[in-house]
């Protein structure tokens, strides 16, 4: 029974993403930062950078559902393609002075702090402390360049 209700879940939630990613549709930055690209690949131009919670209208979505080409509300001059992951239907509510961005951010994938307490009470072991220090680094754009290219690696699309 759990796992019917699961399925059915599932597709219901696919459809309505499927249907919010349609051209002139509206959605909001989940991610705390998103760099818009001229193109689907990682290493296309950057054509601007938005913000968690930005306004966004689809105006493109290619032919896998993976990405979508997007303009920005608060400045229609910045249009790019991300991938859809980056992108929600909604966001949390809260604003700057009561809340951090990062608890908005994972609030809206429905990560929160009580569901950090919980997690802990359940296991002594996690170590949080480790995950902060991994989610503060941060790898430039050109150092992954680097790195493929000094190790000899494909670059994908």
């Amino acid at each position: 029974m759990k796992r019917s209700i699961f399925v059915i879940c599932l597709i219901l939630f696919v459809v309505g993403l499927a249907a919010a990613q349609s051209a002139g549709s509206t959605l909001f930055v989940a991610v705390k930062t998103l760099t818009l690209k001229s193109g689907t690949g990682f290493f296309d131009s950057n054509k601007g950078t938005l913000k968690y919670g930005d306004k966004v209208t689809v105006i493109k979505v290619d032919g896998k559902g993976k990405f979508v080409e997007v303009r920005s509300e608060k400045s229609p001059s910045v249009t790019g393609w991300t991938a859809t992951t980056s992108l929600a239907k909604r966001i949390a509510a809260g604003n700057s002075n009561s809340v951090s961005t990062k608890e908005l951010a994972l609030a809206g994938k429905g990560f929160s702090q009580e569901t950090e307490k919980s997690l802990k009470s359940q296991n002594n072991n996690l170590n949080y402390a480790d995950v902060d220090r991994t989610e503060a680094i941060i790898v430039r754009e050109k150092e992954v360049k680097r790195f493929l290219e000094e190790g000899q690696l494909k670059k994908g699309k």
